[in-house]
């Protein structure tokens, strides 16, 4: 019976040796297409045992390409890399990561893995205290900035890199005294404090001020302290605005020649420091000056990323961020009012999910952070609008009904009391009767939402809408009572 070779092959082939069969393996003399036979060449220079990788490349010399594998096992791992790189799924309804959520995105909460977007001013900063440290000499910085900018969580996280690389250089560490002004009885009260930290007992000094007493230890040799201290005074705008002989008897403190008071205040204002620094600079006891600016709308993002990396699941759409980012740093560049407004978005997103039976948790998504930001960010007018009586509201909410479904720019006040009567009733509130509601939009004009013409007949009576119909529905955006109204056809 004859072998599967010997079938494949012609008898010529069996009888006769081709040239290639020196060269060529036995499985690869079989009946090939012209695509197999390249594959079976370029097989055949790896596979023949007397010839070089090299040979047959071809005149330009290239090395073979080695055997890779099929593009779609090649899709499958790569699928299989991104699937395995995905945080699991949000539970916003598992109180313990909802919690969590909300505590990464609190003011009061410090960073563990440290604090971002002020690598610079902290460097700043730790240069100058340990420059101080090193020479064993006093110094004084001022550290100003608008709220929300890091200046007191950078000052502390400098203190404490102070301390270890005092440990690490086989250095004294010196103390540390934080001082919040707005906390202080009696502004004198900061030299008492300073005092204390010295530890030094009043005897024969008993008549002499706090003050006195750290002028006279740091004026004499023998009486100055060896250790240094280092004093955060925080809120220093209090001193600034209230008792500016204070601020100066403080700064120059560091001016004395035994001195060992590293001094850093802190204050919000950047333009409070031209009010107090040339008079300190007349006593020649003028500080460093570092500013903290305002955070632009990439930091703020992404501070707000590396506070949610702690969290093992993603809570917001990035969409969603970008634009809190982006409204914050518009205003005023302040961190802690961005961080409220991520945890009032969480809140949303929770009342929500309450009213919902839906469950497929989602995200906190553009919406949710778009009411969010309109609590937050509200103009003159809105704020007024949410502060009137109901029924007023109500009948703001027919003249943008009014106006929403035809281009002209005034109705009568019959007209107008037929939608707020329709809105009323599909909302099944009691609806006030006729003079009531003439003497509502009366207020209402006096206020300067409307403007009401003059005729014999109330019902005629010409009513324009003076403020923007967007700031109405604007005002009522995180309302569903009031979107229900503003959603009424009309009349």
């Amino acid at each position: 019976m004859p072998t599967l070779r010997s079938a494949t092959m012609s008898p010529v082939q069996a009888a006769t040796p081709s040239p290639t069969t020196t060269t060529t393996p036995r499985s690869a003399k079989r009946r090939l297409t012209p695509r197999c036979a390249a594959e079976s060449l370029d097989s055949a220079q790896f596979t023949a045992p007397h010839m070089s990788p090299l040979a047959g490349a071809g005149p330009t010399g290239n090395a073979p390409k080695m055997l890779s594998a099929s593009p779609k096992s090649s899709r499958k791992r790569l699928y299989g890399d991104l699937v395995a790189a995905e945080k699991p799924k949000w539970n916003p309804r598992d109180p313990a990561q909802m919690q969590a959520v909300k505590e990464a995105l609190h003011v009061a909460t410090v960073p563990s893995c440290g604090l971002v977007c002020r690598d610079d001013e902290q460097r700043r900063v730790f240069e100058f205290c340990k420059a101080c440290v090193e020479q064993e000499r006093a110094g004084s910085l001022y550290v100003c900035g608008c709220p929300g900018t890091g200046k007191t969580l950078s000052i502390n996280k400098v203190k404490e890199r102070v301390a270890r690389w005092a440990d690490e250089m086989g250095m004294e560490t010196p103390d540390d005294l934080s001082i919040n002004c707005t906390n202080l009885g009696n502004t004198s009260d900061i030299f008492s404090k300073i005092l204390a930290k010295f530890q030094v007992r009043k005897k024969a000094s008993g008549k002499l001020s706090p003050l006195q007493q750290l002028q006279s230890m740091f004026s004499n040799k023998e009486s100055a302290p060896r250790k240094m201290l280092l004093v955060v005074v925080d809120e220093m705008d209090y001193l600034i605005t209230r008792d500016r002989a204070v601020l100066h008897d403080l700064f120059m403190l560091t001016t004395h020649q035994f001195s060992r008071c590293i001094l850093i205040g802190i204050a919000n204002a950047i333009d409070l420091a031209d009010r107090f620094l040339p008079k300190l600079e007349s006593l020649n006891c003028k500080p460093h000056v570092i500013t903290f600016r305002a955070y632009s709308k990439d930091q703020i993002s992404n501070i707000i990323n590396h506070r949610l990396k702690v969290l093992e699941y993603d809570v917001f759409e990035p969409l969603a961020i970008e634009f809190c980012a982006r409204k914050v740093a518009a205003a005023s560049g302040d961190m802690r009012k961005a961080l409220g407004v991520c945890r009032s978005a969480v809140e949303v997103f929770e009342s929500r999910l309450q009213d919902s039976s839906d469950k497929v948790f989602g995200v906190v998504t553009f919406d949710h952070m778009d009411i969010a930001l309109s609590k937050v960010f509200k103009p003159v007018v809105v704020n007024s609008i949410l502060y009137l009586p109901q029924h007023q509201q109500m009948v703001l909410c027919a003249l943008a009904n009014t106006f929403q479904h035809c281009k002209k720019k005034a109705t009568t006040l019959g007209e107008l009391n037929q939608s707020y009567v329709k809105i009323c009733r599909s909302s099944q509130v009691p609806a006030v009767g006729m003079l009531e509601f003439s003497n509502m939009c009366m207020i209402l004009s006096d206020q300067g939402y409307l403007k009401l013409g003059q005729s014999k007949d109330d019902k005629l009576r010409r009513v324009t809408l003076q403020i923007d119909i967007s700031d109405i529905t604007f005002a009522f955006k995180g309302s569903r009572f009031f979107q229900k109204c503003l959603d009424q056809p009309k009349f």
